[in-house]
């Protein structure tokens, strides 16, 4: 399996920050650029048009050469089909065995460096575009995802990614759906973690006052308060906003990766 490419030395050493998060419905500019400009040594031309007129269900042009004509139609497409071509541009190189895995390594690092860099919700994962968070939220959310997997408990592992696909569900992410799987998640660890296969978490909560140490288990509880209140109950005109749903998603995900600890 390819290595991971090595980060530059401004991110490794901190340097080099994220910018806020602004962009969801749009593929600026110099994401166009780069989505191909790093595909054009691995793939080539001729084959970047084929997967481009295919993405873009477009008709050739025999008047211009394949290089002009991916940029024209990579520069001009909706934005949603520029995220599409991305991800086939990395299928492509994935399936060329180890030495196009490896530029397909590249291909992803350079693709989330350009998405951190303008401020785009998204990022490039196994060759999956999914939602992408503030830093704490995603090392919150993939480190549970590593522990729920090491520990075995794959149903509360399925919950997580359940939250992190509807957070990325387009045109309008499922926020309530996100708060209620990621507490499902919580639940389920919790029950295990207590032996307590049929409360729900609020119950726990209850009757295992020294599950999750204090004061927060009192935050936990009110979180689940919430969720009920949104995920499940939800009022007219009481939409949660992202940035709580992300607070959730990612305090749910700490908590159970205590507990399966």
């Amino acid at each position: 399996m390819a290595e991971k490419p090595r980060e530059p030395f401004s991110r490794r050493y901190g340097y080099k920050q994220p910018k806020e998060i602004a962009v969801w419905e749009d593929a600026p500019e110099r994401v166009r650029r780069t989505a191909v400009d790093e595909a054009r040594s691995p793939i080539g031309p001729d084959r970047l048009l084929e997967i481009v007129r295919s993405v873009l269900k477009s008709q050739p042009d025999r008047t211009d050469n394949a290089w002009n004509q991916v940029e024209r139609l990579m520069s001009s497409c909706e934005w949603f089909h520029v995220y599409d071509a991305i991800e086939a541009f990395y299928a492509e190189m994935a399936s060329g065995g180890p030495l196009f895995l490896a530029h397909a390594g590249i291909y992803e690092q350079a693709i989330n460096e350009c998405f951190e860099e303008e401020g785009v919700g998204w990022q490039l994962a196994s060759g999956e575009i999914i939602t992408r968070g503030p830093e704490a939220f995603e090392e919150a959310v993939h480190g549970a995802v590593g522990a729920l997997e090491t520990a075995r408990r794959l149903t509360a592992r399925d919950e997580i990614h359940k939250a992190l696909g509807d957070l990325s569900r387009r045109p309008e992410p499922d926020l309530t759906g996100a708060v209620h799987h990621a507490m499902a998640a919580l639940e389920c660890v919790a029950r295990d973690a207590a032996g307590d296969p049929k409360a729900t978490l609020g119950d726990i909560l209850k009757r295992h006052p020294d599950l999750i140490p204090k004061p927060l288990d009192t935050a936990v509880d009110k979180a689940w308060g919430y969720a009920s209140q949104m995920g499940r109950h939800i009022q007219e005109g009481r939409e949660p906003e992202r940035k709580e749903v992300e607070l959730i998603v990612g305090l749910a995900a700490t908590v159970a990766t205590y507990l399966s600890r």
